[in-house]
């Protein structure tokens, strides 16, 4: 489309995670009028740390926040796999450092979102704007939020997770998949790892049933340390005890069992394991997904916030490419579904099939299972 164009667009971005923050930055660079509308009051986010790969961080150059990222990371050279006692399966660079010129950075989940959003103008993201309805008009779509805010835009860009409406509403009913694991994550301080945060780059240790990640955070002085464990309980956000967790690490390092140990339960935050299904078709004329809302994968293979950022400048670049909104959000799915089918598939797998067999015996993950072998999800938890 001709700048003159672009700068005519109005964009409502629904969602200020990570997709809907990059797709506001990189969209608004085109010149277009961009609000972000955002269900929360204010914006948390929890959990833990992550990896920003190597093509994650050229876009940020590209959209000139590399150094604002950079500020709240920590740049990491390669990532290690073990066994549940420390003897080593693998160790490699990261991908992607030779193609790219950049490493790959380890940054807080919360650390990451306000550095993206402080790159935002003032008032671009509305917060409580929790939407209700969506109606595709063909030329453009109309949102209305629950507190009766109307909006209507030449594209609606749907970027509201694993649970999104947008994506209920217009494109698919199918609910999030559980893929038989839970994830407990918590962020301790270095001197809590009882030395096995050495340096910056991350280490994982897999024993039968269980996986357990250490994530140095070391430009904040501390490990991000996540637990993830075979399950049968679908409950979106599950109770567990302190006794539960030491269970899914015996026969692990001890050094992982006394971090275990010392956890602040309060501070663990708990989560059942999803995905979803992959998608026939992710917009229409005027509306398109983005991120988890398109592809919601699970996180074996680190790549969630990675496909959403990397989402976000496809859909800029295929605007810039395109004659119209039609056409550009056709050229945009045809650039990341076939890579994002392929991560949600291998994350899936979470390790080559040999490789779960061996680690696993007789207890593929669920989401590797036929779908009428599938838990059912309970209905209250199912719901968007």
């Amino acid at each position: 489309m001709q700048s003159s164009d672009l700068k005519k667009l109005t964009i409502a971005v629904v969602g200020a995670g990570y997709g809907g923050a990059a797709a506001a930055k990189a969209l608004s660079l085109l010149g277009a009028t961009v609000t972000v509308h955002e269900q929360a009051s204010r914006i948390r986010e929890v959990g833990a740390g992550i990896g920003l790969r190597p093509s994650t961080m050229d876009r940020f150059r590209q959209w000139g926040i590399a150094d604002a990222i950079r500020k709240v990371s920590s740049p990491s050279d390669y990532f290690e796999i073990l066994t549940a006692t420390g003897d080593p399966i693998m160790k490699e660079p990261w991908p992607e450092i030779d193609a790219f010129g950049e490493t790959t950075h380890l940054i807080h989940r919360g650390d990451f979102i306000e550095a993206l959003l402080s790159v935002l103008p003032d008032g671009m993201v509305r917060l409580g704007h929790k939407l209700e309805r969506i109606e595709d008009r063909g030329d453009h779509a109309v949102l209305t939020c629950a507190d009766g805010t109307t909006v209507e835009a030449d594209l609606v860009v749907g970027a509201d997770g694993i649970k999104s409406v947008v994506r209920k509403r217009l494109f698919s009913a199918a609910e999030p998949v559980f893929s038989g694991e839970h994830a407990y994550r918590a962020v301790i301080g270095i001197d809590d790892a009882h030395g096995m945060a050495v340096d910056d780059n991350l280490r994982m240790y897999i024993g039968r049933g269980t996986k357990v990640y250490l994530l140095p955070l070391r430009h904040r002085g501390q490990v991000s340390f996540d637990i993830t464990a075979l399950c049968p309980d679908a409950t979106w956000a599950p109770s567990v005890t302190k006794d539960d967790l030491l269970r899914t690490v015996e026969g692990f390092d001890e050094r992982i069992v006394s971090i275990t140990r010392d956890l602040d339960m309060e501070t663990v935050n708990r989560r059942a394991v999803y995905d979803i299904d992959p998608l026939g078709r992710w917009h229409s004329d005027s509306v398109v997904l983005l991120g988890d809302a398109a592809h919601s994968m699970l996180h074996h293979q680190g790549q969630g916030a990675n496909s959403a950022i990397l989402d976000a400048g496809a859909l800029a670049d295929a605007l810039q490419e395109a004659d119209s909104i039609p056409e550009a959000l056709a050229l945009y799915q045809a650039t990341r579904k076939p890579v994002t089918d392929e991560l949600q598939r291998i994350s899936r797998q979470g390790w080559s099939e040999d490789e779960v067999d061996e680690v696993f015996p007789g207890q593929k993950p669920a989401s590797q299972r036929p779908t009428s072998q599938r838990p059912a999800v309970p209905a209250r938890e199912a719901e968007v």
